[in-house]
């Protein structure tokens, strides 16, 4: 008990450091003592109105194709309690609140338990008793255009919403509760079904232009140097305004086709845009979701069975990742592609997995329209309240196949005899409001014949339809989209700039006891390096960057697991007080009209973390966001992000990123894990030419790679990504070893006004180029094996070998290699040296440009480890004979 009291209590980051942010509490009254007094009087009573809150949803009608029978719940029966069906009336003050028309709190048993088989066993359930917090549990207490596109496009893969048109009935319901609650953003992410209903009905997606996609054009100019994308991802955001004074910006984000893969992104754009709401907000009052809100459309299947549900769940509580609570609605069709709930989940609800973070869960049927937009009235009303996730469980039906062009019946039988022999819910919608008088017979006819009229306008208006770029508009708009790759630009700073800054990187509060291990080996070193301006490490570098970027007003938000203290524990951004745990981020302080720092040391998540701070990055390109992975491999589970957001977002969606992944890499003994961040992978989704023979081929890159080798390079590295005047990623396969290698180091002057990152470093330890006979390019630490091992065996040498390194190898530096090469005019030898096996690292990507550079008749020769299925081996004494052959063979043959 002791334990628990201390860390429900424990503020490891408390709400002084910039990004920490909590939703505001709601408290809901607690029982008077007259209303405890009623329920220990009552305490069958209790039971059997607490039997329906837990286990009323398993008694609902909810399925609209009644196959799931409604279940007899034993603990339903009043008789279970004691409880007799007679006349006499109970006291339910503090037990079910129920408005009743006298005013008294009476009522029999008879009369309870029809009201609670109304609230609990309709065609709305609720799941809310496993929510811990007792307040919370308390508070708890189309149709036209899908006949349309069957008949003009019945061979396209459209994903309708057939069988489940009420969703539209409950995003246009959550769109108008946010309107008129005074929401300005809603960020919508969602997958291929239903979307392009949702993008013409509610988000006003021009038709004409839908149509001028399917009939095979481009969806933007065709100018532009971009490959699109298939109509089930494309996008819009528009203005809808529900009777309000401000309208409501409704921003849905691209998707893939990998499902679920859009929700930390929308999460991660989501909590940018709140960061700069807030951040520019006048109104102190502002709170955590007050002014945007982030919606998720899911699939059922989807939802049980893809991890990245989970991993985004995890991260919406949390204070640097949070946004005020999300409004996730699950299109639930019974069905996953071809296979049944009954094999694709182990649980009783597809929406079971929210439990995870105790989410409220609202079952709607989806025939009833009418209760579909209850239920989302409820859902958006606890949101409101208490700024956490709520699950909409909209239980419908698929009409078609999985798309249109499939036949389902194939593996379900039953099933399709069910939904073939019944009617849409638009038509038995209509047919209740023409009984009720609501509207009628024949207006719904007209009202479809109109619709259809205006999209048999619209689809010969698409015949002359010129698309218009979306791209580069509002804080976007002061960039440009590049014809080439800029890779050296001045990015030198003035020297007592640096100084002031580095200082002020470990100055630290008086308030804040510092663990006097940092204050020797830290604080005390760096400002020694400081002050001499030379050895300067690579976590001084990157302080820098990170400082003088801050100092120019621009934002940065350093993510990942363990980055505030960082993997080696050599960054160390925030200092803990050994006293208090209160928390100090130095670099935070530099003056009154800096930009601002975020630290957020993520939960053990790479697929949600990365596509969040994906998000991030196509938010607002005045933030500087990077995601460091703990080990460079740790990439691999997140590697959907990347092939389809991080790698393609720009050329198929016109979406600029300059998000930067900081991957460890380097093998250094350690065994086949967390030895190389597998940055083969990322040169093989990298477009560059792979012949440049020609001196004038042009390069623009969709991702930049770099593996630098000094301080000073990395700190240019992380200053050109954001002074350019575009975006683009950069992954950057960062050291280990180097940390802390006194040879890897830097002078303060490799970073003052004139100087810029180096695509290659030249050769220094030949003496004489004539004398040159054999060019070694390398990247990575290797290099400072190699030069250890050059400078020992120099006389041998005599300056016949030349080492060059390459820093960047994406865009590929054939004009610096050129010039560097062109130095060595007697070179007859051509290699290049890496540390990894063949089958990986830079060599695949290297060996056709390089090749394609080197004059007629010679062969670009490959010396590093053997192809292997695992990273290296994890003996270490093969692995020193390894290391020690690559070195050895580098340096021989002269």
């Amino acid at each position: 008990m002791l334990l628990a009291s201390m860390v429900s209590k424990r503020h490891y980051h408390e709400d002084v450091v910039y990004g920490y942010r909590v939703p505001k509490e709601f408290q809901y009254p607690d029982y008077t003592p007259e209303q405890l007094a009623n329920r220990q009087k009552q305490a069958a009573l209790v039971c059997l109105v607490n039997a329906y809150r837990s286990s009323g949803h398993r008694a609902t009608d909810l399925d609209p194709l009644g196959i799931q029978k409604k279940s007899t719940i034993p603990e339903l029966d009043p008789a279970r309690y004691g409880l007799e069906m007679t006349s006499d009336k109970l006291n339910i003050d503090g037990i079910l609140e129920v408005p009743l028309a006298d005013g008294s709190k009476m009522l029999s048993i008879a009369e309870i338990n029809k009201t609670l088989e109304d609230i609990y066993c309709g065609h709305v359930a609720f799941e809310f008793e496993h929510i811990p917090d007792t307040a919370e549990k308390r508070w708890f207490a189309d149709y036209t255009f899908d006949n349309f596109m069957q008949k003009k496009f019945g061979q396209v893969k459209r994903y309708g919403l057939e069988g489940a048109e009420s969703a539209i009935v409950a995003l246009d319901e959550l769109f108008s509760l946010c309107n008129h609650s005074g929401i300005t953003d809603a960020i919508l992410g969602m997958p291929h079904r239903g979307r392009l209903n949702i993008l013409v009905d509610l988000l006003k997606y021009p038709p004409r232009a839908l149509f001028h996609k399917l009939q095979g054009n481009a969806e933007f100019p065709e100018d532009l140097p971009a490959s699109g994308d298939v109509i089930s991802h494309i996008a819009s955001s528009p203005k809808l305004n529900y009777g309000c004074k401000q309208d409501l910006n409704v921003t849905m984000l691209h998707n893939p086709s990998h499902l679920e893969a859009v929700n930390p992104v929308v999460a991660g754009y989501g909590r940018a845009k709140q960061m700069y709401l807030y951040d520019n907000n006048t109104d102190p009052g502002c709170a955590l979701g007050d002014r945007l809100i982030g919606i998720q459309i899911h699939g059922d299947a989807a939802f049980t069975g893809q991890g990245v549900i989970m991993e985004t769940l995890g991260l919406s509580n949390l204070p640097h990742f949070s946004s005020g609570g999300t409004v996730h609605i699950i299109i639930n069709n019974q069905i996953g592609y071809t296979t049944p709930a009954t094999n694709a989940r182990s649980t009783l609800y597809t929406s079971d997995i929210a439990k995870l973070v105790n989410a409220p869960v609202v079952h709607v049927n989806g025939d009833y329209p009418e209760e579909v937009a209850r239920a989302v009235s409820i859902a958006f009303e606890y949101r409101k309240k208490f700024r956490k996730d709520v699950i909409i469980d909209l239980i419908t039906f698929r009409r078609w196949g999985h798309n249109e062009l499939d036949e389902p019946s194939f593996t379900q039988p039953q099933m399709y005899n069910i939904i073939r022999s019944r009617e849409s819910i638009p038509k038995l919608y209509e047919r209740k409001m023409e009984e009720e008088n609501v509207v009628s017979k024949g207006d719904a006819q007209k009202t479809r014949a109109n619709f259809g009229k205006y999209l048999e306008d619209e689809l010969v208006a698409s015949k002359d339809y010129q698309p218009e770029a979306d791209h580069l508009k509002g804080k976007w708009s002061g960039l440009v989209m590049p014809t080439k790759a800029v890779t050296t630009i001045d990015t030198g700073v003035d020297l007592d700039i640096l100084r002031r800054i580095g200082e002020k990187s470990v100055a630290v509060d008086g308030n804040i006891k510092v663990h006097p291990r940092l204050l020797k080996h830290h604080i005390q070193p760096r400002l020694k390096k400081l002050a001499d301006g030379l050895s300067v490490d690579w976590a001084t570098a990157e302080a820098l960057a990170f400082g003088t970027l801050l100092n120019e007003g621009y934002n940065i938000r350093l993510c990942g697991q363990d980055v505030g203290r960082g993997t080696f524990s050599q960054r160390h951004a925030m200092f803990v007080c050994q006293d208090t745990e209160n928390v100090c981020i130095p670099l935070n302080n530099i003056g009154e009209s800096q930009g601002k720092l975020e630290v957020a040391n993520s939960n053990l998540s790479e697929l949600a973390v990365l596509g969040f701070e994906y998000g991030v990055s196509i938010q607002s390109p005045n933030i500087l966001p990077i995601w460091e992975a703990q080990f460079g491999d740790f990439n691999n589970t997140a590697q959907v992000i990347i092939d389809t957001y991080i790698s393609s977002g720009e050329t198929k969606w016109l979406r600029q990123s300059g998000l930067v992944m900081l991957l460890p890499h380097g093998y250094d003994g350690a065994g086949p894990e967390h030895s190389s961040s597998r940055i083969e992978r990322f040169l093989q989704l990298c477009n560059t030419p792979m012949d440049m023979s020609d001196p004038g081929v042009s390069q623009n890159p969709n991702m930049h790679i770099a593996i630098p080798t000094t301080p000073a390079q990395i700190f240019h590295l992380l200053r050109r990504q954001i002074k350019r005047n575009y975006r683009k990623p950069l992954v950057v396969a960062g050291p280990k070893t180097l940390l802390r290698l006194s040879a890897a180091t830097s002078a303060l002057k490799d970073m003052a006004p004139g100087s810029s990152f180096q695509p290659i470093i030249s050769d220094n330890l030949a003496s004489n180029p004539d004398k040159v006979k054999k060019i070694v390019f390398v990247s990575g630490k290797l290099y400072y094996d190699l030069a250890k091992a050059y400078i020992e065996d120099s006389a041998r040498i005599d300056s016949q070998i030349a080492i060059v390194r390459l820093e960047e190898v994406c865009p590929f530096p054939r004009q610096e290699l050129a010039s560097e090469m062109s130095r060595f005019p007697n070179a007859t030898q051509f290699v290049w040296c890496q540390e990894e096996t063949m089958n990986a690292g830079v060599y695949s990507f290297v060996q056709p440009r390089l090749q394609s550079m080197l004059p007629r008749g010679y062969v670009l020769k490959y010396i590093g480890r053997e192809p292997l299925a695992a990273p290296v081996t994890g003996i270490s004494r093969v692995y020193k004979s390894e290391q020690a052959k690559v070195i050895k063979d580098a340096l021989a043959d002269i």
